[in-house]
């Protein structure tokens, strides 16, 4: 049984959460660096991280980790790879993306030509082809090189993992579903509590809290590149792994998850992604203003992806609305409160300082992921599931 090298990119800031994923799948994990995990599995932790990885953007397969400097020593690195290993001779392959980070070599054109050269001379060798028609499956590799060391890989992911398939109609400033599961799963909050989205937009952190909920696997519902790669990844093992998560999946569940937008469209919308979904169900969506935010029961979560003020004139509404925020979270005083945004007088305004902050990457977008902690609730109620 042949194993892999297989390269997890995350969103910046949330490592630890895609680890602990990795390590519940039983997977060895060999590095763990800025934005990217590092594990070790077989055939099947391909198609198992593609379907079941909540917080990952990609699953990459390693061919080779080395340093160039030159663009003579990236064509005879990229040369020496075991290509012929992974890509048939009817395979389609090409340079998707090359991104450089503070490297002597930087031209990502450049790089991609080079790359490209180079695996055609070594399968041409391999195969005794002067030409590839490259008529069948699709091949991407992907470089990555920070400080002139290059990791290269194949891309068995295709549409980037946070392209679950449920959300068509979007908000005027989304959060990824990589990132909103990330950031539930970085918060105690269990399927038995309440937890409530004020400004929810379409949906997606109530839709991915209900799909935790419900035990959905993430990936079920779309396809992969390295589906097709049947040279070296049996068609049988997605099946089985379908059926894995297929299995897992419990949709009579009970829970109380809530999402509110002062938006009416933005609310159809987010009822329509639910459904897709398949959660919908699930969720209780309500056109409300924040300031209408208020529950009866205690010991449930907000959490929250507000207005960051990317606009100048929306920055001018900022303290007030941040202010109303946080007489809401003065009322519900036994909740917990989860806020993401860039918004820097967010304390300020809320009127209290986080327990824990923690800097996350939203996109290119430096933002701060705010835990107000509240109290837990007494056991005799933990056992009721209020």
């Amino acid at each position: 049984m042949k194993i892999f090298k297989l390269v997890v990119p995350c969103h910046f800031g949330l490592e630890a959460v895609v680890k602990r994923e990795i390590y519940d799948l039983g997977y060895e994990i060999t590095k763990v660096e800025d934005g990217k995990i590092t594990f070790e599995g077989d055939a099947e932790a391909i198609c198992r991280a593609n379907i079941f990885l909540r917080g990952a953007e990609r699953v990459l397969l390693q061919v080779g980790r080395f340093k160039a400097t030159t663009f003579e020593e990236l064509f005879n690195q990229i040369y020496a790879l075991p290509w012929e290993e992974f890509i048939p001779k009817d395979g389609k392959f090409w340079v998707k993306k090359a991104t450089s980070v503070k490297s002597k070599l930087f031209s990502a054109s450049d790089i991609q030509s080079i790359v490209k050269k180079a695996m055609v001379k070594r399968l041409g060798e391999y195969y005794d082809e002067s030409w590839f028609e490259e008529t069948g499956a699709e091949y991407p590799v992907r470089i990555s090189i920070l400080k002139d060391e290059f990791i290269v890989s194949l891309d068995t992911s295709g549409e980037a993992l946070h392209k679950r398939g449920y959300r068509v109609m979007t908000s005027k400033a989304p959060i990824r579903e990589t990132m909103a599961a990330s950031l539930i799963m970085l918060t105690p909050w269990k399927k038995d509590r309440i937890l409530i989205d004020p400004f929810c937009g379409s949906g997606t952190f109530p839709i991915e809290a209900a799909m935790i909920a419900a035990n959905i696997a993430p990936g079920l519902n779309r396809e992969f590149t390295a589906e097709k790669w049947t040279n070296f990844i049996p068609k049988k093992l997605w099946y089985e792994t379908v059926q894995e998560a297929e299995d897992m999946v419990d949709t009579d569940i009970e829970v109380d998850i809530q999402g509110y937008d002062i938006d009416p469209d933005v609310i159809k919308a987010a009822r329509s992604n639910a459904q897709r979904a398949g959660v919908d169900h699930l969720i209780h969506f309500q056109q409300r203003d924040v300031a209408d935010l208020r529950h009866p029961k205690k010991y449930g979560f907000v959490i929250t992806n507000p207005p960051y003020g990317e606009r100048i004139s929306e920055k001018e509404e900022l303290p007030a609305l941040y202010k109303t925020i946080g007489e809401v979270f003065k009322k519900l005083d036994c909740w917990s409160e989860f806020v993401i945004t860039s918004y820097e007088d967010t304390e300020r305004y809320i009127g209290r300082r986080a327990d824990k902050k923690r800097k996350i990457y939203n996109g290119m977008i430096k933002a701060n992921f705010y835990q107000f902690m509240g109290p837990k609730p007494p056991r005799r109620n933990r056992e009721k599931q209020i």
